[in-house]
């Protein structure tokens, strides 16, 4: 049932760093069944995201503004992207677990828009609005990982960075991707009962940043936790609940940190469907719909996004010893 595997785990930010109050890390990226083996082969996603965040008058963010660390008071901002990604799930065990390794990129539109804009090297303020809109393409995601399986029990370890696509444009307030190097390593665990349909998954990890060349800024460590929990009514529709907690641990840094520390926080929950999809030739198809809203936040614009994302993967084999029906 876990058809998902590394592609909903590595869906790229449409937001603009914690220099612009959203990491390298969106969170809630990891869900239900996250951590369970998959059946070797390649699989294909395509998720569709659409993020909104908002921050009033009196929050600050420093982001790009055709000057390296410009501060901006309040901020309104959505994204929509739709990601593309690939995998390969290999049948050769690694390590005794099973390893996969994808990647995937996403075109999109985000717009934003700032209240007054406080620029100038002496901290001179210019007041209004400013708007940016922007199509264009993230940057390019890849994920490896490993996973093992013990009965209801499962396990993994992953890591995932990415590469500049090269359309990170410093003069434009409305960015899809970072203008940066980040890696991300962690791991995590799903229990998954399939005779009570039972399933909850949780995927903790560390964030490393580099520095950001345009603005000379470079985003602290950050530590996230993704969960999701749901009940398989069926074996092919599942109903939940999922969430995520993220922390920044250290203080940003560079000449263009100029809110200094500007530590981040979020929490998050919201509702999830799936419904897999039985199809020809092997294969099976995964539709799941999720929604999150932050509780509470720090240093971060408050966000509500949703997710729809459509898998296809190769279908896992019947049981061999499955009862036949009586006539």
């Amino acid at each position: 049932m876990a058809t998902l595997g590394w592609a909903v785990a590595a869906i790229p930010s449409p937001a603009f760093a914690d220099a612009g109050g959203v990491g390298f890390w969106l969170p809630g990226i990891f869900g239900s069944l996250a951590a369970t083996p998959t059946v070797p082969g390649w699989a294909y996603a395509s998720i569709y995201l659409h993020l909104q965040a908002n921050a009033g008058a009196s929050q600050n963010f420093v982001t790009s503004n055709g000057a390296r660390g410009s501060v901006v008071a309040g901020l309104n901002a959505h994204g929509d992207a739709l990601a593309l990604g690939i995998t390969y799930v290999s049948p050769t065990p690694v390590l005794g677990g099973q390893a996969s390794f994808g990647i995937v990129t996403a075109p999109g539109n985000v717009g934003l828009g700032v209240d007054a804009t406080l620029t100038g090297p002496r901290g001179n303020a210019i007041s209004g609005a400013v708007t940016d809109n922007r199509t264009t393409l993230s940057d390019v995601y890849y994920q490896g990982s490993l996973k093992w399986n013990q009965g209801v029990h499962s396990e993994m370890v992953y890591i995932t960075s990415n590469i500049p696509s090269g359309t990170y444009d410093p003069n434009r307030l409305a960015n899809l991707n970072l203008g940066f190097v980040a890696w991300d390593v962690g791991g995590g665990y799903t229990y998954f009962d399939p005779k009570t349909g039972h399933e909850f998954s949780a995927v903790a990890g560390v964030t490393y940043n580099l520095m950001n060349p345009y603005l000379q800024y470079q985003n602290g460590i950050d530590f996230h936790v993704d969960w999701a929990a749901s009940q398989f009514l069926s074996k092919n529709f599942q109903i939940g609940v999922a969430g995520y907690f993220y922390q920044q641990l250290t203080d940003d840094s560079g000449p263009g940190a100029k809110l200094g520390g500007f530590r981040g926080r979020a929490i998050g929950i919201g509702p999830q469907v799936g419904f897999i999809i039985p199809m020809s030739d092997g294969y099976q198809g995964y539709l799941n719909i999720k929604g999150y809203k932050d509780i509470e936040v720090e240093n971060r614009a408050s966000t509500w996004s949703t997710w729809v994302t459509f898998a296809v993967s190769a279908a896992p084999p019947e049981p061999a010893n499955k009862p036949k029906l009586r006539k």
